[in-house]
């Protein structure tokens, strides 16, 4: 039952090329920074990653990025990623766009064991209809459009069939968490960590502190320890690392 590893090294060593990851965060509130740059030292390739975000340029996930180690995101916001942009729109990165609402459910479903569900958000759209491009060619072209997807009326009203996600290893940040894996999050910094955390199969979790088990009450666990296997401690430096995707100040 003790989950905790010796480093991040350890804990990401086995993520193989062509891996997909779901990855906690938003922006760069709650992204477990030091994991994913534990996964840029492995040297893994060709990764496949679930995330609200890609990170921004030089920050979380935009590491992998610019490393070209990144083949596939599926996510809700480009963000201010200036080179996920220019990836995407000269062929050499697969995107697939979903509502943001729709992602988190994607994630949490796939993590309670419900294969899809059907959802109002997208009907009417190209999120339904398909065509979305999720690959260009080099000369600009689709080369990869996403698929039409099964709608259905409940009650007069027309939904959509979205399938739950699962991942072979996630990648998740949080405030506090016991040898054991229970975890808390700390307001803003939740995010998308708890629904990342339950889709991955094998879930890592880098913590700012570690208590043993029982000095957390049941009733302030976001995440039960199921969910995760491994336990990375980050040190004071590590966990004081926190930066501001846009500084917004009155004058």
């Amino acid at each position: 039952m003790n989950k905790v590893r010796a480093g991040a090294a350890e804990a990401v060593a086995d993520i193989p090329d062509g891996a997909s990851l779901a990855v906690g965060g938003f922006g760069l509130s709650g992204i477990p920074e030091v994991l994913i740059g534990a996964v840029y030292a492995q040297g893994a390739t060709g990764l496949d990653v679930v995330s609200n975000n890609c990170g921004v340029d030089g920050r979380g996930l935009g590491v992998l990025l610019a490393a070209g180690r990144i083949a596939r995101v599926t996510g809700s916001y480009v963000g201010e990623n200036k080179e996920f942009a220019r990836q995407y729109l000269s062929g050499e990165l697969e995107v697939e766009l979903t509502p943001q609402g729709t992602l988190a459910e994607r994630l949490r479903a796939g993590g309670a064991g419900i294969p899809a569900f059907y959802t109002p958000a997208g009907v009417g759209t190209q999120v339904a209809r398909g065509g979305l491009p999720w690959r260009y060619a080099p000369d600009g072209t689709v080369a990869v459009a996403s698929p039409a997807k099964e709608t259905r009326e409940f009650a007069g009203r027309p939904y959509v069939l979205e399938h739950g996600i699962t991942t072979d290893f996630a990648l998740v940040r949080a405030w506090r968490g016991d040898r054991h894996g229970n975890l808390v999050f700390r307001r803003a910094a939740a995010n998308f960590n708890p629904l990342a955390a339950m889709a991955g199969r094998v879930t890592v979790a880098e913590v700012e502190e570690l208590v043993e088990p029982g000095d957390l009450r049941p009733d302030e666990v976001h995440l039960p320890g199921v969910y995760v296997q491994r336990i990375v401690v980050l040190t004071p430096e590590q966990a004081a690392d926190k930066q501001i995707e846009k500084r917004t100040v009155r004058a």
